[in-house]
């Protein structure tokens, strides 16, 4: 005969479980690393983004410029006296594309001193950030683009590189504008690779000098000139 397990003293069966029809609430699941890091980019995205747009509309005032503006004409802007007394008669002109966004505004150009067949070649550029910062990058990049020399009192930041003593490269960052100006010396060689055309070539080892003094009377420049930003 099979009696209760209860009454044979076997307590293998015996549960104090009570089951009623509200059951325990379970433990809330663990949020997964990779969608918090998402979910926080997105919601980094769509704040930068909403604040781009109230800025786009006016609603924002936007960060300080300095007094910079947009809408220049860089050539006529940059005079480069320093330089043309070194190196000479600036005689030709080029301009870059440019770049007219609510974000940013951007524009280049290019000249030439002295003989256009064996002068001096020079390139500025002139970037006004009117919504991002460009700070945090600047050091970097100028880092990579082999720019190790600090120059003080130019801006908030500036870096240097002679580039072998065949010129110079200078770039600045001034709260919302970043400016670069390179100088380099131009000439062409013959079938056996002798340089040919300039044989008198300026001594570029001190151009970081008429480079500050050019572009510290450029920046004055660009605060007076062009459509208010």
């Amino acid at each position: 005969m099979i009696s209760e397990p209860e009454l044979d003293g076997d307590t293998s069966y015996v549960t104090t479980e009570v089951l009623t029809e509200e059951q325990a609430p379970r433990p809330p699941r663990p949020r997964r690393p990779w969608l918090w890091a998402l979910g926080g980019a997105v919601v980094a995205s769509a704040v930068w983004g909403g604040g781009l747009y109230a800025v786009q509309r006016g609603d924002e005032p936007g960060p300080d410029l300095g007094g910079y503006q947009q809408g220049v004409e860089l050539c006529e802007v940059a005079e480069l006296k320093a330089l043309a007394g070194i190196l000479g008669k600036r005689s030709e002109d080029g301009l870059g594309p440019e770049m007219d966004e609510p974000a940013v505004f951007e524009t280049s150009c290019s000249m030439t001193f002295g003989p256009p067949e064996s002068g001096y070649s020079v390139s500025l550029s002139y970037s006004l950030h009117k919504v991002s910062d460009p700070g945090p990058e600047f050091a970097p990049r100028a880092k990579y683009q082999d720019l190790t020399t600090p120059i003080s009192g130019l801006g908030e930041q500036a870096f240097f590189d002679a580039r072998g003593g065949e010129g110079g490269e200078l770039r600045v960052l001034d709260g919302q504008v970043e400016l670069a100006l390179s100088v380099y010396r131009q000439y062409d060689t013959d079938a056996e690779g002798n340089e040919i055309g300039n044989t008198n070539p300026v001594d570029l080892s001190g151009i970081d000098v008429p480079m500050t003094q050019d572009m510290l009377a450029l920046m004055a420049a660009l605060k007076k000139t062009g459509s208010p930003a």
